[in-house]
């Protein structure tokens, strides 16, 4: 079932929102050659306890962690480690925000000094598919458009399109309906209402679009070892259109 919205409930997801906002700012100054994703870790941690906010991602499912940190060909839910982060790498910190029990969810990948063209590349396709998905998420079309924009515009950049994770409705907690994927045909899916609430994320592989599980059983990498990235807004569906609510 999805579940729609009040006015009330979005406002309150989005104060989460800019409060997770804020927080990738404060990351987008840290990165650089040097740095860990531990470090990372424990400045998103801090930050968070100073706003009064929590990691929802923390325990959830047994997951230890305030953010998911990727690197390179890791596409999702990477763990914080303390290996530093090198000269062309790419990061991608994702972190859900708890504020007084209303949630946002937001990644975004960061590059590390100066990367490859190939990697800039990879970097401004995946974030400029993510906007062109929220184009699409307006009162009276259906998911399915989301992710056949997405689909179109990425693989025309000659690159792929994850399909083993996709967006998600939030609200209370962290995973509800509707599934919002990354690719598929228009005209298809739930149609879009007023008081949705939900997540558009696309991975994008520079590669294959396929996945494979590290023996964590929560990392996943690209087959064929190509970087990934990922962008991700929580939006809210409102009769003037998508509101970003994890942006300032």
């Amino acid at each position: 079932m999805i579940v729609l919205k009040s006015q009330r409930e979005i406002e309150a997801m989005k104060k989460a929102g800019e409060i997770l906002a804020s927080c990738h700012k404060e990351i987008a100054k840290l990165i650089k050659p040097g740095i860990t994703t531990w470090e990372i870790e424990e400045f998103v941690d801090q930050f968070l306890k100073k706003n009064q906010a929590t990691p929802q991602q923390k325990g959830y499912k047994g997951y230890e962690f305030a953010t998911c940190a990727s690197i390179n060909d890791e596409i999702c839910h990477g763990f914080p480690r303390k290996e530093p982060l090198i000269e062309g790498d790419i990061v991608t910190v994702d972190m859900v925000v708890n504020y007084n029990g209303a949630l946002a969810d937001s990644a975004w990948s960061y590059a590390v000094g100066k990367v490859s063209e190939e990697t800039d590349h990879l970097l401004k396709v995946t974030k400029e598919a993510l906007y062109k998905g929220i184009e699409q998420a307006v009162v009276g079309n259906r998911i399915g458009d989301i992710g056949h924009a997405i689909q179109v515009y990425v693989e025309s950049e000659g690159l792929s399109v994850v399909r083993d994770f996709i967006g998600h409705g939030i609200g209370a907690v962290i995973h509800e309906k509707p599934d919002v994927p990354h690719y598929g045909l228009p005209g298809k899916g739930p149609r879009i209402k007023e008081g949705m609430v939900f997540t558009i994320e696309p991975m994008v592989n520079i590669g294959m679009y396929q996945t494979k599980m590290d023996a964590n059983g929560w990392t996943a990498r690209t087959v064929d070892g190509k970087y990934s990235a990922q962008y991700e807004h929580t939006i809210a569906i409102t009769k003037d259109g998508p509101v970003i609510l994890t942006e300032q």
